[in-house]
């Protein structure tokens, strides 16, 4: 009886996860970065240009 394939799994396994656990914090780090990088563009534009584009045309 060989434990082969069960060590070769376990290893496959214990690696996913390692590389997950790396990087899930790193892109969401990532993530909010941009979202804070966006937000500060928006929050950055002119008064005026925001009131024109916000009235409709009829």
């Amino acid at each position: 009886m060989s434990y082969l394939p069960y060590v070769i799994g376990a290893y496959a396994v214990f690696v996913l996860v390692f590389l997950w656990d790396f990087l899930a914090p790193r892109l969401q780090v990532r993530r909010e970065l941009r979202a804070v990088r966006l937000r500060a563009s928006r929050e950055r534009k002119p008064a005026g240009d925001a009131g024109r584009a916000a009235e409709l045309s009829r």
